[in-house]
């Protein structure tokens, strides 16, 4: 029976949103690129695949919309811009939501949670517009713990959909029930290189905040040097640590490190592309968009792995895994890369081979999907 309501049900969102007819209209909330980070990259090419699709119509609601013309030194007073954009951003809501069958809202935790998703859900629920809320911190089990309101509205979210299987994991030990659906990875910005001989050459493209631990992955470059003494480490990024970082490189005395700065999206494959080894010393993560990328340009991953890595990455198949805060063992594994060129090709080979999941072609569907079903919830039963 259950199996025939499915059937039915599938049937009529593609007869009403199918080929052939109107375009399902979906409103995406989240941030713009003017802050590169994973959620914003995840927003920007889920606008840019849908652009033109037969099936999907995007429109845009940006959580951080630019202040009018002479009031743009707002945006450089962090406090005071967090402050007055709440009411252009509500304005942004309340426009943007009138006309569409779904909101795709991304979600960080804590006090962005409160900030973002929490007021596009209420102005969606007072709008009548059926929701999506497209979780991505890999700190939900302590937000969910710690916050009441989170798990309230998750609950009552139309659809609950994370990156990764973990994430799914983690909302089911509170009784919530999600969907995963994978991070998508740009394929052509990135160039697909097998390394025969792997240079000492290494690229973390993680920001300088407390749960991406570069400092680990520092420690474990000096670890490195001691063995490839020519071993260079490219840092792409910034963030609030990046004065503690560059401390411990001096502290250290380390040659060879050299702080890039935040890449542009047109600009982060040429790192990867300049870099034979991926490393990343992260103790909490969900899916990193850093990954895919290293995967889809040829380098191997070596990597820490917080609860959620292994969900993304296979221990010895697609890259070589450590202990979080274990620096010592991050070294040891890029000796062991730079040693073994079969076991680098290895992993490089079933590495590019497992992007195919993270592909637009594969992805599209199911979101798709997801969004047939929640249009309908606006049907009038006949």
């Amino acid at each position: 029976m259950e199996v025939a309501e499915d059937i039915s049900r599938d049937q009529s969102t593609k007869t009403r949103y199918g080929a052939g007819s109107r375009r399902l209209r979906v409103a995406i909330v989240g941030p713009s690129l003017r802050y590169v980070g994973g959620q914003s990259v995840q927003v920007d090419l889920l606008l840019r695949n849908w652009s033109g699709d037969r099936e999907v119509q995007v429109t845009f609601i940006p959580v951080d919309p630019l202040f009018p013309a002479g009031l743009g030194w707002i945006g450089r007073i962090p406090f005071l811009r967090t402050i007055l954009r709440t009411p252009f951003y509500l304005a942004g809501l309340w426009r943007g939501l009138r006309d569409v069958d779904v909101a795709h809202i991304f979600s960080a935790s804590y006090t962005s949670f409160l900030l973002a998703p929490l007021p596009a859900w209420l102005v969606a629920k007072l709008r009548g517009k059926p929701t999506l809320i497209n979780y991505h911190s890999g700190e939900a089990r302590s937000h969910l713990s710690g916050s009441w309101i989170a798990r309230a509205v998750l609950k009552r979210a139309g659809q609950l959909v994370s990156p990764s299987g973990y994430l799914v994991d983690v909302f089911r030990g509170f009784d919530i029930s999600a969907d995963s659906v994978p991070n998508i990875v740009d394929v052509p910005q990135f160039t697909y290189r097998q390394r025969e001989t792997l240079r000492p050459h290494l690229v973390c493209t993680r920001g300088f905040h407390p749960y991406y631990s570069v400092d680990i992955a520092i420690k474990a470059f000096a670890l490195v040097k001691k063995e490839f003494p020519d071993a260079q480490l490219d840092l792409v990024g910034g963030g609030s640590l990046e004065g503690e970082t560059r401390k411990l490189v001096s502290d250290l005395k380390l040659t060879g490190v050299k702080f890039c700065g935040v890449a542009s999206r047109r600009e982060i494959g040429r790192y990867y592309d300049q870099a034979d080894i991926f490393i990343n010393a992260s103790r909490l993560d969900n899916m990193p968009v850093s990954i895919l990328e290293a995967f889809a340009a040829g380098t191997p991953v070596i990597s820490t792995a917080p609860e959620g890595m292994r969900f993304l990455v296979e221990d010895g198949r697609t890259g070589l895994l450590s202990q979080v805060g274990d620096a010592a063992t991050l070294a040891a594994n890029v000796v062991r890369v730079l040693r073994d060129p079969a076991l680098a090709h290895h992993l490089t080979a079933n590495a590019f081979e497992e992007l195919k999941r993270y592909r637009w072609e594969t992805v599209r569907e199911q979101w798709l999907r997801l969004y047939r079903e929640l249009a309908l919830q606006t049907v009038p039963s006949n």
